[in-house]
């Protein structure tokens, strides 16, 4: 799939995905490192998400992550790159924002991180969704990419197949 054809697709099955929240009330969050704020970016393009989005934070750094509450004993036992994280990420902004869902997302795009070079391996991401009392982690290699947006766009579509996933099994 080419870059605008992946691009395009991920907005139309955002936008998929925030009319079915919409339409069953549930309420979302976000807590983004890698993905700088795409992930809140692709549900608030839909017009009405003001009635599903609670709130999001980008944070980027390690300092940001601890400032919205991720215990820094999980960055300092896991890294900054790791599943744990990124749950402790999801939790945290659901309860923030007394959401129904939370995601977390961190991880590397194309290069190594200068800060934790033995860490970070390029294309490796990490998110976690919480769905009411579900929790959802993995990690995920995402092949070379052209430039940031499409990791980006590459990234969020694996959050909405897992995500999309996930509701069935909160509206049964």
């Amino acid at each position: 799939m080419g870059k605008k054809c992946l691009e395009q697709q991920v907005r139309e099955d955002y936008q998929k995905l925030t009319k079915l929240l919409i339409q069953e009330n549930l309420t979302i969050s976000t807590m983004e490192s890698a993905t700088g704020g795409q992930i809140a970016s692709l549900i608030t393009d839909t017009p009405g998400a003001s009635a599903i989005m609670k709130g999001a934070f980008v944070t980027y750094s390690n300092e940001a992550k601890i400032m919205q509450g991720v215990p820094e004993e999980i960055l300092d036992t896991y890294s900054v790159y790791s599943t744990q994280t990124a749950l402790a990420m999801a939790k945290r902004c659901k309860q923030v924002y007394d959401a129904d869902i939370g995601i977390g997302v961190t991880g590397t795009m194309g290069n190594i991180d200068p800060n934790h070079p033995d860490d970070s391996q390029p294309g490796t991401v990490y998110y976690a969704i919480c769905v009411k009392d579900r929790e959802f982690c993995t990690c995920v290699k995402i092949p070379p990419q052209e430039n940031r947006l499409a990791y980006k766009m590459a990234v969020a579509k694996e959050i909405n197949n897992k995500l999309t996933e996930e509701l069935i099994h909160v509206r049964k």
